[in-house]
């Protein structure tokens, strides 16, 4: 399992299920978010450059890979060869992908106009809720085909 990990607000949820199904997890983050005290999963650090992180993940997953991340152009990277999740228990799908994707240049084209939304809804205990249920049930169907998640 592969985490874009620099905004991502359910590590500790992603840990305890990696626990519970024996899974590899690499957590990618930039630099500026780097603590000498992240002692779960495998921590590879990139620059700070925009797109350093994503780069990395796209060349650290292989097929089949789950990978965790809020970015929907990411994701829609990756989607032909891994399980996508977001931090909210959304998993992509690709028919929903170019409508994800044109929702985020309109937006992009609205702030560079000088209009401001109010940005993500703050996470809740719900999403967290969603977000564990929905891996938790995706890895138990892996389990049970004998798909090995490492």
């Amino acid at each position: 399992m592969i985490v874009d990990a620099d905004a991502c607000p359910v590590k500790t949820e992603i840990n305890q299920l990696a626990e519970r199904y024996q899974i590899d997890v690499v957590f990618v983050a930039s630099y500026n978010h780097f603590s000498p005290s992240k002692d779960e999963g495998t921590w590879v650090y990139v620059d700070t450059d925009k797109e350093s992180a994503d780069l990395k993940i796209v060349n650290l997953s292989k097929k089949g890979d789950i990978v965790i991340t809020q970015d929907i152009g990411l994701a829609s990277m990756l989607l032909a060869k891994c399980t996508i999740f977001s931090n909210r228990g959304e998993m992509y799908q690709n028919d929903a992908m170019t409508m994800l994707l044109e929702q985020r240049e309109s937006r992009a084209k609205a702030r560079r106009r000088g209009e401001y939304g109010k940005g993500p809804r703050k996470l809740t205990e719900k999403d967290r809720q969603t977000f564990t249920q929905n891996l938790d049930g995706f890895l138990m169907n892996l389990n049970d085909e004998g798909v090995d998640g490492k």
